[in-house]
């Protein structure tokens, strides 16, 4: 007797390919270091950074088609490094030599551009990159690195300026929330909460990215009582949270124990499979490579259903890319 497709289903003899996670489609995290910025954070003048090159290959290792890079050039306008002489002409050449890098990929990497936006030059610089061919996609903020302190009111209406501009530019923002640990500053629902009152409303026509689950790397205490507030959010369907996204990029750690894999496998269900994208950040060793990445947050006890979501998620900066 011939049996139908769906009886050989049902009985668990075919699988659909839809349902296994194939490779993401894109990483959504990534960094270039220039050599300067590379010797600047490593403290070794031999450093020879991160070139776009490298990325590629790194992509094709892994089998993921793009990637949206971060321009590091805030990390010149650390607050917790001494100043460097010509900041602000070092944060320009940071971002021009990332536009000039992922200009040699142009079917594959996008490049948004960075500054500290506590500095004075803040606001020009993002009207700069708006002009850029290269880097009017969007904006990233490392709130840590530049010692944004979302309990200092003063802080706060700097960077409602920064959101302001950024959607009257029609800029994407991909921000790094966390608060500085170098800075020791406090964070958790209470930040979470300024963001949400406070920024967000300031920014209401471009798409929000929060790195790394609103965290800064793994996931502690903090990083969970401040993404609570943005599930909280969007459990009650808060219109604020309408075009914000998060990535994953770098949170799942070998340590951690099979309750903290489910714990952020709930938080992620809570998010919602649909606005949370892959990220592996900068390829600094092998284990933040892309492909190892992506098998490190393999490890969450997710259905492959939702793997197979995350890994399609395509996002409005991330489309319209020339054909290859």
């Amino acid at each position: 007797m011939r049996l139908s497709f769906f009886t050989l289903l049902a009985l668990g003899c075919i699988i659909p390919t839809m349902l296994f996670a194939q490779t993401p489609v894109i990483d959504y995290h990534q960094h270039l270091f220039s050599p300067a910025a590379a010797a600047l954070v490593t403290g070794d003048s031999s450093a020879s950074g991160i070139s776009a090159s490298k990325l590629i290959a790194l992509l094709d290792s892994a089998g993921i088609q793009r990637a949206l890079v971060l321009s590091v050039a805030y990390t010149w306008g650390k607050a917790s490094r001494a100043p460097v002489d010509n900041e602000y002409e070092h944060v320009k050449a940071e971002n021009n030599w990332t536009a000039q890098q992922v200009a040699q990929y142009p079917d594959r990497l996008r490049a948004f551009c960075s500054f500290n936006p506590l500095k004075s030059y803040a606001l020009k610089e993002l009207t700069r990159c708006s002009k850029d061919p290269e880097l009017h996609y969007g904006l990233k903020l490392h709130f840590g690195n530049s010692d944004v302190d979302l309990d200092n009111p003063n802080d706060v209406a700097q960077l409602r300026e920064i959101f302001e501009a950024a959607n009257r530019l029609r800029m994407p923002i991909v921000v790094h929330l966390h608060t500085s640990f170098d800075k020791d500053r406090r964070y958790g629902a209470y930040e979470a909460r300024v963001f949400l009152n406070e920024l967000l409303p300031a920014a209401p026509d471009v798409p929000v990215q929060i790195a790394h689950l609103a965290g800064s790397g793994g996931y502690d205490a903090p990083t969970d009582s401040a993404l609570s507030v943005f599930t909280d959010a969007i459990a009650r369907h808060d219109a604020r949270m309408q075009n914000v996204w998060f990535d994953v990029a770098t949170v799942v750690q070998p340590a951690m124990s099979p309750n903290e894999l489910q714990h952020i496998a709930t938080r992620i269900r809570q998010i919602g499979v649909g606005r949370v994208l892959y990220g592996s950040d900068a390829a600094a060793s092998p284990a933040t490579y892309p492909k190892a990445g992506w098998a490190a947050f393999r490890r969450l006890p997710l259905t492959e259903a939702e793997f197979s979501t995350i890994a399609n998620n395509i996002t409005p900066y991330m489309r319209d890319f020339p054909a290859r």
